[in-house]
């Protein structure tokens, strides 16, 4: 189990962004890449720092979906559920996609090389389906480009 991340380097972290106005979102950005996700025991820390509620904090945790609260695997896998994707294929190819790496929505490969997540346009409409590994955008995604996609990343 990871150990939580003790209160004087969150400090540290947050310091730097208590100048700005709205730091929020900033300082959520800044623990994520720091430890992977949002730690549990960092939603207090933050919550007092920035004078919100733990409530207020966990609730743009959980809203926005790039913030996790567990950590990912070595990449992530995004695949667009927008309804441009889903009309060129989009939802056999992300069924396919999680069959073959034997995980659900959210969920990371046993080995730990890849997280799944949905989200609902990567700006290629015209290019359905689209899928992004880590922050390469793919376009006309099929099965032969789905499979060499998973090879490359588990790699």
């Amino acid at each position: 189990m990871p150990q939580s991340p003790p209160v004087d380097d969150l400090r540290a972290l947050i310091a730097p962004y208590l100048d700005m106005e709205g730091p929020l979102l900033p300082i959520l950005h800044a623990v994520q890449a720091e430890y992977g996700h949002i730690p549990a025991p960092a939603i207090p820390v933050i919550a007092e720092t920035l004078n919100l509620t733990r409530a207020e904090v966990h609730g743009v945790v959980s809203f926005y979906h790039d913030f996790r609260d567990a950590p990912a695997g070595r990449h992530v896998l995004k695949i667009c559920r927008a309804e441009a994707c889903q009309a060129v294929g989009g939802s056999a190819l992300s069924q396919r996609a999680l069959d073959r790496l034997g995980v659900d929505w959210h969920g990371t490969t046993a080995d730990g090389s890849i997280t799944v997540e949905p989200v609902y346009c990567l700006g290629l409409c015209a290019c359905g389906p689209a899928v992004m590994v880590d922050e390469r955008v793919h376009g006309r995604v099929d099965d032969t480009r789905l499979d060499a996609i998973l090879q490359e990343v588990r790699a």
